[in-house]
């Protein structure tokens, strides 16, 4: 199969987006993920009409008819049943958060009172109606959708699930991920590699990028072994929702992830994207699971995850994926390759506007490189010159 573009690739993984269903969870621990409810008001926002001031709560009527000095007849606290002002010349003294008194209709901030001897004097010559009153039902009426299905909590929405009773929210269940590396020259984090070795990195990137998702993945290491891969995928495939790999895409002699995915009647969507890095990157599935085969060099696996493995898990779980974001480029840059490239960059902010500056790594295995980065800047394959000042799309990895 001919290479195909980014724009193709990232269609074909987008249209192959999965449901994986809905559980409830505890509000308090739904934060990062999507709702799948509508939350309604079960009753008017604010329930009452909620005093929103310290002061004295007032008949306006007395008030317009000259009076100034009103005795305290009683206090409206927070939390407190609602009181009545019996005798309209007096007032009532209201907290904020208090239910307003019956018989009363303004409050009066203390900053514009004098009060001794359980008189307060008023000292301002005019009232609105009901100034210092935040009015039953004015922010929503009971029945009102307050939260609409599919979206992203964050904190404010914790705040009226809380308020509105939902102890438990409906939300979008996660995939089971499978997070698979593959190579002889691979060995754990605490060992101390041979010279002809290295440590596993990648599979760590990605357990890292799904978190940001609050995706919690497990990770599995295979040697270059065709039938140990064969077995060990076959488990996966019937365990877990998608499989990610990192390695063994290319056309080494032990990549063998492709032939085995094929054995194993997980259908090819794609081979070989027309960018870099990322250009073996490998794309399937088998009916409801789904396969992403990353490249094995750092970078690559990197940014493939980025736009490709993000825009489908946001698609999956009814989150609307719109890559929006833009810097302009700084200095002149060449790539000659007919190949979309993803040049990494520092981003600085001027006057909310991005601007991208290269940083010039070693290649797609210079991991080390992406520690200097902060997004990558997707140049378009159709020509070799960028000229300082354009503007193109960016995958941003860090937040400013």
């Amino acid at each position: 199969m001919d290479l195909i573009s980014v724009k193709e690739a990232l269609e074909i993984v987008v249209n192959n987006s999965e449901n994986f269903g809905v559980e409830e969870v505890d509000f308090i621990r739904s934060a990062g993920r999507v709702l799948k409810e509508d939350i309604i008001a079960d009753r008017d926002f604010p329930p009452f009409n909620r005093v929103s001031m310290d002061g004295i709560a007032i008949s306006s009527d007395t008030f317009n008819k000259g009076q100034r000095e009103f005795k305290i007849e009683g206090i409206q606290g927070a939390g407190s049943p609602q009181n009545t002002l019996k005798n309209n010349s007096n007032c009532i003294e209201a907290m904020t958060g208090a239910v307003l008194p019956k018989n009363t209709d303004v409050v009066i901030q203390y900053e514009l009172l004098t009060i001794e001897n359980g008189i307060a004097k008023v000292n301002s010559d005019a009232v609105k109606s009901f100034q210092n009153v935040h009015l039953k039902g004015l922010d929503r009426g009971i029945g009102d959708v307050l939260i609409k299905k599919n979206t992203l909590i964050s904190a404010a929405e914790i705040g009226v699930l809380a308020t509105v009773g939902k102890s438990t929210v409906k939300v979008a269940k996660q995939p089971k991920v499978m997070i698979v590396s593959t190579g002889n020259e691979l060995v754990e984090v605490f060992k101390i590699p041979e010279e002809h070795q290295i440590r596993r990195s990648n599979v760590y990137t990605i357990v890292s990028l799904l978190e940001k998702l609050h995706v919690k993945a497990e990770t599995s290491h295979i040697l270059d072994d065709k039938e140990t891969l064969k077995t060990k995928i076959k488990e996966y495939l019937f365990d877990y929702d998608v499989l990610l790999f990192s390695g063994a895409v290319s056309k080494g002699k032990f990549d063998y992830i492709p032939e085995v995915l094929d054995s194993l009647g997980v259908k090819k969507l794609f081979h070989k994207v027309k960018q870099r890095p990322g250009k073996p990157f490998w794309f399937g599935k088998k009916n409801h699971k789904t396969v992403f085969a990353f490249p094995g060099n750092p970078v690559s696996t990197f940014v493939s995850c980025l736009k490709y493995f993000y825009p489908w898990y946001y698609q999956s779980i009814g989150l609307n994926f719109e890559e929006n974001q833009q810097a302009i480029l700084s200095e002149d840059f060449n790539f000659k390759p007919s190949l979309t490239y993803f040049l990494q960059v520092k981003l600085h902010q001027k006057k909310g506007v991005f601007f991208a500056y290269p940083i010039i790594g070693k290649g797609s295995g210079d991991l080390v490189n992406l520690v200097d980065s902060d997004a990558f800047i997707e140049l378009p394959d159709d020509r070799s010159d960028f000229k300082k000042g354009e503007v193109f799309p960016v995958i941003k990895y860090r937040n400013h």
